[in-house]
């Protein structure tokens, strides 16, 4: 069995990408019922459907729930290979962290306060850390 640091901040995102799921439904069930839609017969559609009836705070979370499937799906790969690869302790096990922590600020300001720029902000940081993270493991496997 493998044995890495990286493997503890990427089972953290995967978790919150599971509470964030969560609270996606315990919001947008009882926002759906407060707009009259009735879910029993809805047939069809998307979340792109609701954006004009449920409440922007409602909306605001499904959208980084959205948002944890992007960019991290590159952060599970790579921190899979880096771990396989005996790369995955270390500084690389830390920057993980500081992807993780960032995601999870972003969560929060997305899904609470929503200020683009503070968002942006903290994407952009957390980027630079998976940049971090896919360099090394460039490095490490053409080195």
């Amino acid at each position: 069995m493998i044995q890495a640091d990286i493997l503890q901040p990427l089972a953290v995102l995967a978790g919150w990408t599971m509470i964030m799921w969560i609270w996606m439904y315990v919001t947008r069930i009882p926002a759906m019922g407060k707009a009259g839609i009735d879910s029993k017969n809805l047939v069809g559609g998307t979340g792109k459907n609701l954006e004009e009836v449920l409440p922007g705070e409602v909306q605001w979370i499904a959208h980084n729930y959205n948002h944890l499937h992007e960019a991290p799906t590159v952060f599970y790969a790579v921190a899979l290979a880096l771990a396989i690869s005996g790369q995955g302790d270390g500084l690389n096990a830390q920057i993980a962290w500081g992807y993780v922590l960032l995601r999870i600020a972003h969560s929060l300001v997305q899904a609470l306060w929503n200020r683009v720029m503070v968002r942006f902000l903290l994407f952009a940081l957390s980027s630079l850390c998976l940049m971090a993270l896919t360099l090394h493991l460039v490095l490490g496997q053409f080195h």
